[in-house]
């Protein structure tokens, strides 16, 4: 009896300490995996996330893809910032908004946040389906509305159903892969 109650409370023991390294297992790493997917910038993310309509979790996606946070990148295309946003795109937007700004203003985060948010709350106007908006924010709008008309391309609902440049293809579940990191790791 005295024997059977011992194994009884080791095996007691051992679950629980199971469960909690599993605990503390599962912090450390999302703590990890919140360094690698932070939310830096948030006082911006949050004030044009709600100005514009567009969640959270899809601005940091795009600026962990886009840039990994850093706000001097450019790109081989010339797009510049944490978003991404080429100086051409940046005029549109300054004249869309009605505002003139230095296109050095690019570099700066929250003019930056502001304009890649206001482009993705307009292509999201335009287009409805996220993937489709990812997809023109990578590739541009005109050419993903040439797509949209292409049987070849497009299943006729705002759909793509062939992405043929190779570097949008690839970019479209990037953003989707960090959307649901965001999503897990903030419970968004």
């Amino acid at each position: 009896m005295i024997k059977s109650l011992k194994r009884s409370l080791v095996i007691i023991l051992i679950l629980i300490i199971s469960v909690l390294v599993g605990y503390v297992s599962q912090l450390i790493w999302n703590n990890l995996e919140r360094k690698w997917y932070p939310r830096e910038y948030s006082d911006f993310v949050e004030r044009y996330a709600s100005e514009y309509g567009v969640p959270e979790y899809v601005i940091y996606s795009v600026i962990k893809v886009e840039s990994n946070y850093q706000s001097n990148a450019v790109s081989h295309a010339g797009a510049v910032g944490l978003m991404q946003i080429t100086p051409e795109t940046f005029d549109w937007i300054m004249m869309l908004l009605g505002e003139e700004l230095d296109r050095g203003m690019l570099y700066d985060p929250e003019t930056n946040i502001k304009y890649g948010t206001y482009l993705l709350s307009y292509l999201y106007t335009e287009f409805g389906i996220w993937d489709t908006v990812f997809a023109a924010y990578n590739a541009g709008m005109a050419r993903i509305k040439g797509w949209l008309k292409d049987a070849e391309y497009s299943e006729g609902d705002g759909t793509l159903s062939y992405i043929p440049i190779e570097e949008t293809r690839e970019y479209v579940p990037k953003i989707n892969k960090a959307i649901e990191k965001y999503k897990r790791l903030y419970e968004y």
